[in-house]
């Protein structure tokens, strides 16, 4: 199977797997993972965080917005557009966002954000133990992050979506770090 292959029936494995997890497991690791990326924020005093709006059965961080936007952390979102290009928007209010395409949001003002960030924070569906990463194959945070490289890129999933070995091509990104508990859900006795 082609590496194309291999990252389409990864990706299905995966958008399924997510699909099948308890709402009350979910909510319970998705505070988690807010909680745990706001002690890496404010440890590291970061004041611009450039961060996705959840769509579907992504990670909520909708929480940690909020919290991020009521201290005064300048906040940045993408929005997409169908060349596979992100146009990165400052977040003022999660009360101001409009639909985008592909089903994403992102915030109504238009205003652009350009300068450097302190943390780059990415949703994926699959990583492995080396910090490879696995999106949903329309290249968006790949071309975004390489002009990024100084930037620390955690990534965040839940545990099931750990595997051996990411399928990789020459453009994909490796991240700094990966955010994953991979005890929690035997700790919560929560099925997934």
């Amino acid at each position: 199977m082609t590496i194309t292959g291999q990252k389409k029936a990864l990706r299905k494995e995966m958008l399924a797997r997510r699909a099948e997890l308890s709402g009350l497991a979910k909510a319970k690791y998705d505070q988690w993972i807010c909680q745990s990326l706001w002690e890496l924020i404010e440890t590291h005093a970061h004041k611009t965080v450039h961060c996705y709006l959840p769509m579907r059965r992504e990670i909520n961080i909708f929480p940690l917005i909020e919290i991020l936007l009521e201290n005064k952390i300048q906040v940045v979102t993408p929005k997409t557009f169908p060349n596979r290009k992100l146009e990165n928007l400052l977040l003022r209010s999660l009360n101001e966002l409009e639909k985008g395409v592909f089903g994403t949001m992102h915030p109504a003002s238009g205003e652009v954000y350009v300068g450097e960030y302190d943390l780059i924070i990415v949703p994926g569906l699959s990583f492995d133990s080396e910090n490879n990463r696995l999106g949903y194959g329309g290249g968006y945070y790949d071309n975004f992050m390489v002009h990024h490289p100084e930037t620390p890129k955690v990534g965040i999933f839940y545990p099931f979506q750990e595997v051996e070995k990411v399928p990789l091509e020459p453009h994909d990104v490796r991240l700094d770090d990966i955010l994953v508990d991979r005890a929690f859900f035997t700790e919560n006795h929560q099925e997934v």
